[in-house]
């Protein structure tokens, strides 16, 4: 009778573990979106990674957050209220990358407006020196194709190459 009363509580533990398991799992058809959207979140442990690729041990924001966000998928829920979900739970620092709307929009063209302006200075600078390289050439009356060298000019010419005068 012990044995029959053992055998009853396993077979009982495994059903509850089993069935605790199957609340976690998820749908093999919500995989894809479930990966899609944790990618596009990161996680709020501090650690600075994608929601789906939190690599703390054990670490209970991503858990509590993938449980979330399976309750979610489950509900049938579309991402953007998803997303939106997340955003109003946990800010809007929880987006890996801002909405492409409104105040956002700086964040995405910033980057290439920057780049644009700093292409822009470069060469506004070198044309810069390089007009006023000629107004200081044409006002000696020389350039540099047309100037003359000096003596000790081409004496450390022939130093350096080891050549000779051709003249």
């Amino acid at each position: 009778m012990n044995a029959l009363i053992k055998l009853r509580i396993a077979f009982v533990f495994v059903s509850f573990l089993a069935l605790g398991l199957s609340l976690y799992a998820v749908d093999p058809a919500l995989k894809p979106r479930r990966d899609n959207l944790s990618h596009r979140m990161m996680c709020t442990c501090g650690c600075n990674e994608l929601l789906g690729e939190c690599s703390h041990a054990g670490c209970q924001s991503s858990t509590t957050m993938l449980r979330e966000l399976d309750t979610y998928l489950a509900g049938g829920k579309n991402d953007k209220e998803i997303l939106a979900a997340f955003t109003d739970k946990y800010g809007p620092t929880v987006l890996a990358a801002p909405e492409a709307k409104g105040f956002h929009l700086v964040a995405w063209f910033a980057p290439f407006t920057l780049l644009l302006a700093g292409l822009v200075g470069i060469i506004v600078l070198i044309r810069h020196t390089q007009r006023k390289h000629a107004l200081t050439a044409a006002q000696n009356g020389t350039t540099e194709a047309t100037a003359p060298l000096d003596d000790s000019m081409l004496e450390r010419i022939r130093r350096e190459t080891g050549g000779e005068d051709s003249k």
